[in-house]
């Protein structure tokens, strides 16, 4: 070991004539434990709002969807499909037509959006698990039925078992108003409620409707069009191959995109607040450090008499300056070190025994706990941010250290 890391490390480790100088030694390495540990944290909280989010998410949406590039609604629809089932890895694909309509229940209404699927687009997704209310049903002999969310169950006092029907109301997209008849201008169907789903995502649960695809059709005079292709991959198959076949396989005139593009919005806007809080913490870092520069600073002053022996003894102005640039590396990787496996401590903790909780009603929460998840590359860029706040208080350090030895 160089005899300059060896002095370092006894500087740092033994006790030092002044106990101002042993209090602040113990405050600086405390003061880049805690930040480091609370970075760790912080961005583990982070990811485990994500990854809980993009869950609740990947619970509806398909693995891959397929749109329109050039309109809101693909021609030929079902021709769309056969192609797409027909590329390797892909398990099953469905048509689906999605626009805004008008529900009325009694004496209750309001817009909606309406998205009409295959009766067995359960297949497709995790539909069944999220049905708070009757089951997921779209037909049988007697009647079409609608799968309504949260938000439209409880705006339009709607549940399944009554034997009202709630009537859809869309606006012909062909021809012209009659100001002598407006509602003739609209296209109207009818239909029981078979269910209430609840994802705890305000976008699907305030207005989302299910209905049969033909009914949708119907109502949107969509014939043989559909708004977008769901997608579901055959276990084992690579997702990037299966859409870069579906893109060659159908043209520019299609956009292909798996679930993180999908919701490419919400997860830009997560990474947004995780790395937001990053730069707080890292700002709070910075700041500790001048205490890193405080005891460094009198740690020279103290050792002025064993500066004065190693100068005496052949050492040059380098070395001695080398000793105390090691010393601030070495508080700044003690600290980041004793700071990630302290962080690492609290998120598995956290992960165990959910100590934290969230400050509100349980019943309403899809957890009642602070998710963690450790990304191990958060931890590498923690210990990179520390390593370079060390190498600026390095510098700091050399610039004083040369300043004293010009003074002799």
């Amino acid at each position: 070991m160089n005899w300059t890391l060896k002095v370092a490390w006894r500087y740092l480790v033994s006790k030092k004539t002044h106990n101002a100088v042993n209090i602040i030694s113990i405050i600086s390495v405390l003061g880049v434990m805690v930040t480091t540990a609370a970075l760790v944290c912080v961005l583990s909280v982070f990811n485990g709002f994500r990854g809980m989010i993009m869950g609740r998410l990947a619970m509806l949406d398909p693995e891959i969807a397929v749109t329109y590039t050039t309109g809101k609604a693909m021609p030929s629809g079902d021709s769309v499909v056969s192609a797409v089932s027909a590329v390797t890895g892909v398990a099953s694909a469905m048509p689906v037509v999605e626009d805004q309509a008008l529900a009325i229940f009694a004496d209750y209404q309001m817009p909606v959006r309406l998205k009409g699927v295959p009766d067995t687009y359960a297949q497709l997704n995790d539909m069944h698990h999220l049905i708070v209310d009757g089951e997921f049903l779209l037909h049988d002999a007697v009647s079409p039925y609608a799968v309504l969310g949260v938000g439209p169950a409880l705006s339009l006092h709607a549940r399944p078992g009554y034997l009202r029907m709630m009537q859809l109301y869309a606006p012909q997209r062909q021809g012209r108003v009659n100001l002598a008849n407006p509602m003739g201008s609209f296209r109207t169907d009818s239909v029981f409620v078979s269910g209430v789903f609840q994802l705890q995502q305000n976008n699907y649960d305030a207005d989302l409707i299910y209905v049969p695809l033909d009914m949708a059709r119907k109502l949107f005079d969509y014939p043989t069009e559909a708004t977008q292709i769901e997608v579901k991959l055959a276990p084992g198959a690579d997702e990037e191959s299966v859409m870069r076949s579906i893109k060659d396989t159908l043209g520019e005139s299609y956009t292909v995109k798996n679930r993180l593009m999908q919701q490419a919005m919400a997860y830009k806007m997560i990474n947004v607040e995780k790395w937001m809080g990053f730069l707080l913490l890292a700002f709070i870092l910075v700041i500790a450090t001048f205490n890193v520069i405080s005891t460094l600073t009198l740690l020279i002053i103290e050792k002025d008499r064993s500066i004065a022996t190693f100068l005496s003894m052949g050492a040059s102005g380098s070395q001695v300056t080398r000793i105390f640039v090691t010393e601030g590396w070495l508080i700044s990787l003690v600290g980041a070190v004793s700071g990630i496996v302290l962080g690492l401590v609290l998120c598995l903790c956290q992960q165990q025994f959910g100590w934290l909780t969230l400050n509100a009603d349980p019943a309403s929460l899809v957890v009642n706990a602070y998710p963690v998840e450790v990304i191990w590359s958060d931890i590498i860029i923690v210990f990179l941010l520390v390593a370079a706040v060390g190498l600026f208080t390095s510098l700091v350090t050399s610039l004083t250290m040369r300043r004293r030895l010009a003074t002799r």
